[in-house]
């Protein structure tokens, strides 16, 4: 797979990562059912498929600690959140603390879009403050600060 080729199938894996989050959320399906379901999809064929089902389960099973860490991190209360920056929030917090193979521009870059493709009209400007906070406490030395 080529670089190119090789990003384009991570920031779909991104992409249904948002929508399995997001179904988790407002249907409140199991980690394993969602992983099922999602495998059967089309779109699963053209994702980083060791990515999606390598941060699906740790972001489930961490949940409560990445949203401990994002509330820390935000100017409003957890609850309050839109579904889909909650979700893109735990993609990004999850990257920042477990991957560090992904560089913590990429982290935000991919949270923004997230977030401008499925997220309210301005969520990707929140989106963005909030993983720039993230990135520079999870990732002081990367970032220099």
């Amino acid at each position: 797979m080529s670089p190119s080729t090789s990003s384009g199938a991570r920031t779909r894996a991104r992409e249904l990562l948002v929508q399995a989050l997001y179904q988790k959320q407002i249907a409140g399906h199991e980690c394993a059912e969602l992983l099922a379901q999602f495998h059967e999809q089309v779109a699963y064929e053209r994702v980083d498929q060791e990515f999606f089902d390598e941060a699906l389960p740790h972001i489930c099973k961490s949940q409560a600690e990445l949203e401990e860490t994002i509330d820390g991190l935000i100017d409003r209360p957890l609850e309050q959140l839109d579904p889909i920056e909650l979700s893109v929030l735990l993609i990004g917090i999850y990257e920042l603390q477990a991957r560090i193979d992904v560089p913590y521009k990429v982290v935000i870059n991919e949270g923004v879009n997230l977030a401008r493709r499925f997220g309210a009209a301005d969520g990707h400007k929140y989106i963005n403050a909030c993983l720039d906070v993230a990135a520079q406490s999870l990732r002081g030395v990367e970032t220099g600060g």
